[in-house]
């Protein structure tokens, strides 16, 4: 991952280091298994823990000539000991036991950074969805001015898709993280299921079901396919702040910190730049989900075509993931939405009140048919001066009611009115969704 971009904390997971180490961390438990078994010695995982150094240069320069990353590792390690402990080292398994089940702890740590960053850009967006619960701003439908509605509400609903993905997530922590420890085509031709139960009960997590030879890639793509929507909502609201940055709009602005500047020839710039970040980094997650679906498809019961592409868009995808909640927290808590021109334009507009004297026409006039009465409202909401005040829009239906000879007048609404009217229902989708 470039500087730029980089998660500090997903960093290390990926590093070869940290891989080899937990290459080591399944042969041990391995070797205790075995050891409960009385299949090899007691005493041989403690000393090979005490003695085993992993070495990673030293792992390149075997794998040079191996052509084979795992020998290599295995070699880093059993040229270190006695050869009566170092002759059980790897004992059993086959390459992708100790690669498939190493990754699946990789994934399981990685996953418990993006929960930890997810759950606190849950926070953020729930806190800015509450503080703006009663304000009213004009909806939009087809990118056109609709009826009012709350500020808060338009959030709401980006939190809870966030929240039906952060439960996904969850599920799968729970139920998809998986180890095998079964051998060449998955046959437990030296190892039994019982010895792989007890290693994935120490790793915490479960046993692949039916493994061949590899943990079945349908799980990662599965993954990859909830993180995948994960960008998607990221960038449906990132695109939303967007549209309501625009200068012709106006209603929110990311927040300008002392010093940064907008444009390099233009001072008065304030541009939405980490909305369209996370714009771009959005498409870049959901690049991987191809990759994902393809490495599910290999030959009989393995082959390594899926390999190279995790070894590249795994350590990413994870990193962008996580820089993106983080980035995206800070964006939300430093939003800047301006109270004043999001209510105004609610109060000096009057055709969003267009449906509210639809109903109220349709309950109070039997005389006339509900096509004639949408003529009437719909010519007083597209009169050119009429639109834009509430007084004269309300006395050009008033008259073009008396034209058809029908006495009603409607209702003139306050602000508060508009409260009642269109927030009527907001503290129920609250409580529904929080």
């Amino acid at each position: 991952m470039i500087s730029r971009y980089e998660a500090k904390s997903i960093t290390p997971i990926w590093a070869d280091e940290n891989k080899f180490r937990t290459y080591l961390k399944i042969e041990l438990e391995l070797l205790r298994a075995l050891e409960e078994k009385k299949m090899i010695p007691n005493g041989i995982a403690d000393k090979i823990e005490k003695s085993a150094k992993i070495l990673p240069d030293r792992i390149d320069e075997i794998e040079l000539v191996t052509r084979h990353d795992v020998i290599a590792f295995c070699t880093s390690i059993t040229e270190q000991l006695p050869a009566d402990i170092g002759k059980y080292f790897h004992y059993g398994v086959t390459s992708s036991d100790v690669i498939d089940s190493a990754l699946t702890l990789q994934i399981k740590a990685s996953l418990d950074v993006v929960m930890k960053s997810f759950d606190l850009f849950l926070l953020a967006l729930k806190a800015r969805a509450i503080e703006t619960k009663m304000l009213m701003t004009l909806g939009r439908s087809h990118g056109m001015y609709a009826e009012p509605m709350s500020f808060g509400q338009k959030l709401l609903g980006h939190y809870a898709e966030f929240k039906r993905r952060r439960h996904e997530l969850e599920d799968f922590y729970k139920n998809e993280l998986t180890i095998q420890l079964s051998g060449a085509v998955g046959n437990y031709t030296i190892l039994t299921p019982d010895i792989e139960e007890n290693v994935a009960r120490k790793l915490g997590v479960k046993v692949e079901d039916v493994s061949t030879q590899i943990i079945p890639r349908d799980r990662i793509a599965k993954l990859i396919s909830i993180t995948s929507l994960v960008a998607n909502a990221i960038e449906r609201l990132a695109v939303e702040i967007r549209h309501l940055h625009h200068s012709d709009v106006k209603e929110v602005a990311e927040g300008f910190r002392p010093g940064q500047k907008g444009s390099s020839t233009m001072p008065h710039k304030k541009n939405p730049i980490s909305s369209e970040n996370l714009t771009g980094l959005s498409r870049y997650l959901r690049s991987h989900l191809t990759m994902a679906l393809e490495n599910a498809i290999l030959w009989h019961e393995r082959d390594i075509s899926h390999s190279s592409a995790e070894r590249l868009y795994l350590p990413d995808h994870f990193g962008i993931l996580v820089y993106a909640l983080e980035r995206f927290t800070i964006t939300l808590n430093l939003l800047d939405i301006d109270t004043v021109v999001v209510e105004g334009k609610v109060l000096n507009h009057t055709h969003y009140l267009s449906s509210y004297y639809l109903h109220f026409l349709i309950a109070n006039c039997e005389a006339i048919t509900r096509e004639e009465l949408y003529t009437i409202i719909q010519a007083a909401s597209f009169d050119p001066e009429a639109k834009s005040n509430p007084v004269k829009y309300r006395e050009f239906i008033q008259e073009s009611l008396k034209k058809q000879k029908i006495d009603l007048k409607l209702p003139e609404v306050s602000a508060a009115g508009l409260k009642d009217i269109y927030l009527k229902s907001v503290d129920h989708i609250f409580n529904r969704v929080l």
